[in-house]
């Protein structure tokens, strides 16, 4: 248990790190370039996963070494276009169908996107445990 608690609170530095990188990517790209905030936010998630990546792999997954750099890679990857499937979905929902803000949309789709990024990185990348 103490090992998942260990996990879940580097996967949290790892995120939150993430998060402001995509955070402040979305709003420059938004707020500055005047580029439409789904846009934006699909381009500052992606930015942020490049990041993301490089650190879960070195700091919260122990990664099975049997598998290649590149099927590595893949797996994150097309986990990852899920959480950008789930975030625009929600940052689309929330900010033009019930009207909040993008900037208060982009907390929620975060959390959502959070955990379905912890399990799914838990259950197809980590290494598993032999008998």
């Amino acid at each position: 248990m103490k090992k998942l608690l260990d996990q879940i609170a580097r996967f949290g530095v790892v995120g939150i790190i993430a998060f402001v990188i995509d955070y402040a990517v979305l709003l420059f790209l938004t707020e500055i370039c005047c580029i439409h905030y789904l846009i934006s936010s699909a381009a500052a998630f992606l930015v942020s996963v490049i990041f993301n990546y490089i650190l879960s792999i070195a700091f919260v997954f122990e990664t099975d070494k049997s598998q290649s750099k590149t099927t590595q890679f893949t797996l994150f990857a097309l986990m990852s276009a899920g959480g950008l499937g789930i975030n625009q979905l929600m940052m689309w929902l929330l900010s033009d169908l019930l009207f909040i803000p993008y900037q208060l949309s982009k907390f929620a789709a975060t959390a959502v996107v959070m955990v379905y990024n912890f399990v799914t990185r838990k259950l197809f990348l980590e290494r598993k445990e032999r008998p």
